[in-house]
């Protein structure tokens, strides 16, 4: 089984710490959030990891180098200009079963097999692990009419919506709906995929799922692993969940 791991955004939102430091190397505990990733699928039963780099490339290479020491076989994917986070895709070869993608800075205990299984039971082109976000906003909220009178005042409400947790499942038919070296984000290729008539799956998470790309998200991510909170996610304790090629 394949994974495309997205490891080649330059991670502005952590400047400055990103500048001279790629974002999936940012430590956690004793290892960086991409190690972490690396076992995690590892013990989920993939083999194959494609790491698609761009910014600090050399960084990220040098750490993973052929996977071997990790029980994994790493080849890579470069960018020698940004394409987005789909675009990457449009460089793969060798391409003929269902394939995960996610980025490489994404702490979860999403159980991947139970996402593949979702994912051929859709049969849908692709599927997308989705997660229900509260967002809290900190302003009174004011609506009014067209006439310009307030008909409705919420101070400070929340809001529910699903979310993208950043992890996707693809059939090989994804490829034909990107051009080869072409920029491309996945959420526009989603939208692509949909315009043209094809299925794509929304997979329910509700699990632990948090997207290290602020500082204050790092942070918190941080300080649960300093505290013991995610232990059976950084040491990629798996071995109780179903493996994909079991």
């Amino acid at each position: 089984m394949r994974a495309v791991i997205l490891a080649g955004g330059k991670g502005r939102r952590l400047h400055p710490y990103t500048a001279v430091f790629p974002k999936p190397l940012m430590p956690l505990g004793d290892r960086p959030i991409l190690e972490v990733v690396v076992r995690q699928l590892k013990d989920a039963g993939f083999t194959r990891l494609t790491l698609a780099v761009g910014h600090l490339a050399g960084l990220i290479e040098a750490y993973f180098g052929d996977g071997r020491r990790f029980g994994v076989r790493i080849d890579y994917s470069i960018e020698t200009e940004p394409l987005g986070t789909a675009g990457p895709l449009s460089l793969l070869s060798e391409i003929d079963s269902d394939f995960l993608v996610m980025n490489g800075d994404v702490l979860t205990d999403l159980d991947f097999a139970a996402l593949h299984a979702a994912h051929r039971a859709s049969n849908a082109i692709g599927t997308i692990a989705v997660c229900e976000k509260t967002i809290d906003i900190t302003l009174g909220v004011v609506q009014v009419d067209p006439a310009s009178h307030v008909v409705a005042y919420h101070e400070k409400p929340t809001q529910q919506f699903l979310v993208s947790t950043g992890i996707y499942f693809f059939r090989p038919q994804v490829l034909r709906h990107l051009v080869h070296g072409q920029r491309c984000d996945l959420p526009d290729l989603i939208r692509r995929l949909m315009l043209a008539g094809e299925h794509v799956h929304g997979h329910r998470f509700d699990g632990y799922w948090l997207d290290i790309g602020r500082p204050e998200d790092y942070e918190q991510a941080a300080e649960a692993v300093a505290n013991g909170g995610l232990d059976a996610i950084v040491r990629g304790a798996m071995s109780d969940r179903a493996s994909l090629i079991s």
